[in-house]
C-alpha cells in the first residue's frame, strides 16, 4: 500500500488520486469515481468529494493508497 502524506485533516477523494498520479485530471477522476470503479475501503465509493483521513484505503485497478498526515 502506498501512502501519501497529507499536511491537512483530510483529503477529497478526487484530489488523492490526482495526488497519488492514479488519474490526470480532475474531470478523469470524476468519471471514474461515478461509475463505480473506485473502492473506498474496500466498498465502491460513488462520492467524489468524499473526505479522507488516514486509515482509510483507495483502490483503483491495481493501485492501493492511503493518507497519513506528515510528521
Amino acid at each position: 500500500m502506498e501512502t501519501i502524506t497529507i499536511t491537512t485533516e483530510y483529503i477529497q477523494l478526487q484530489d488523492l488520486m490526482k495526488l497519488a498520479s492514479m488519474v490526470s485530471t480532475g474531470g478523469e477522476a470524476k468519471q471514474l469515481i461515478q461509475d463505480g470503479q473506485v473502492l473506498v475501503n474496500g466498498e465502491p465509493c460513488l462520492q467524489r468529494g468524499r473526505k479522507l483521513r488516514p486509515g482509510d484505503a483507495v483502490s483503483y485497478q491495481n493501485r492501493t493508497c492511503t493518507p497519513a498526515y506528515a510528521d
